[in-house]
């Protein structure tokens, strides 16, 4: 019996090939986080790193490779071997407004990442200094609309979710105020505090303390339903804007090219610990919502996110050249 060696060759590779992701995976897996240690996207790393580690029973490397608003350690991974050894954890910013805002991108998130799983979104809050009279977001727009354009809202930085949901509010309410970029949450919430800004559009986690301290006022969520934090605070649809959905949100992708077999190994994994009660317990305690997704329903809700912001960002014109 003659036995073809190009076929033989052929089999043999793809033997060898499957072995190897059946033995997926037998060392360190690097989990990419592209900003730095302790910030948002570094504790949701930290916070299923270890119950990860557990599940697929190797370690759970966390690096945190800041820079260029997140895109250079997004990067990074896209350029990684599609080996499911190097992941990253994205986020809206990175993997959807950027695309759709920033000059200058090195990546495309749905030809460069293969989507694994989505972990958690983040209903944003609107709020405004309490010296201000309005007590409701229908009341706030009147203020705005009184004030003839001389007013601003604060975000931590053009381009964000931050930014693109106050330039959504000033469409879908036809109003005008300045846009004011700051390098972060914590010094546009300093300015707002302060009156020189007088509308934010955050998370809960960054302004809840001077809610709570009665120094500024929520006038809305940003999501499709209210928080159990602020149960008296209407989401935007329920205060009169129709369809109005910022939320941000947080998912796993690898490499594009890594084999479907370890991205559903992966997936399953972070499922499962996406599940876990106490996991969840702490996303909660945190403003955050458990939206654990898979490899399919995460593309499509990508894909759906980036048409919507890049719409957004076109109609008011935002390009950000970092």
């Amino acid at each position: 019996m003659i036995r073809h060696p190009l076929r033989f060759a052929v089999i043999a590779a793809l033997f060898v090939a499957s072995a190897a992701h059946a033995q997926y995976p037998n060392r360190p897996i690097r989990f990419i986080v592209p900003f730095p240690a302790g910030g948002g996207l570094d504790v949701t790393a930290r916070t299923i790193q270890q119950k990860l580690s557990e599940t697929l029973g190797v370690p759970i490397v966390v690096e945190n490779k800041g820079g260029a608003a997140g895109t250079i350690g997004a990067d990074f991974v896209a350029k990684a071997t599609p080996d499911g050894y190097t992941i990253l954890l994205g986020n809206i910013g990175t993997m959807a407004l950027y695309p759709a805002t920033y000059d200058k991108v090195a990546y495309k998130t749905l030809t460069d990442f293969t989507p694994v799983a989505q972990l958690i979104s983040n209903s944003l809050v609107a709020v405004i200094p309490s010296t201000i009279p309005a007590k409701t977001l229908p009341e706030f727009i009147a203020y705005v609309k009184a004030s003839n354009g001389k007013l601003s809202y604060a975000s931590g930085g053009s381009g964000a979710i931050t930014h693109l949901a106050g330039e959504m509010l000033k469409g879908q309410a036809g109003i005008e105020m300045l846009h004011v970029p700051y390098k972060g949450s914590a010094p546009a919430v300093t300015d707002l505090l302060g009156g020189q800004v007088q509308l934010l559009i955050d998370v809960l986690a960054v302004t809840q303390p001077h809610i709570k301290s009665g120094k500024l006022r929520a006038l809305g969520v940003t999501g499709s339903a209210r928080l159990p934090a602020l149960p008296d605070v209407p989401t935007f649809d329920e205060a009169g804007f129709k369809g109005y959905d910022a939320t941000g949100w947080q998912g796993v992708f690898v490499p594009a090219g890594t084999p479907r077999e370890i991205v559903n190994k992966l997936a399953d994994a972070i499922l499962k610990v996406m599940n876990d009660k106490e996991v969840q317990e702490r996303f909660v305690a945190n403003g955050a919502e458990v939206t654990p997704s898979g490899p399919d329903a995460f593309r499509k809700y990508i894909a759906a996110e980036i048409d919507k912001w890049t719409k957004i960002a076109r109609a008011a014109n935002v390009k950000v050249d970092y």
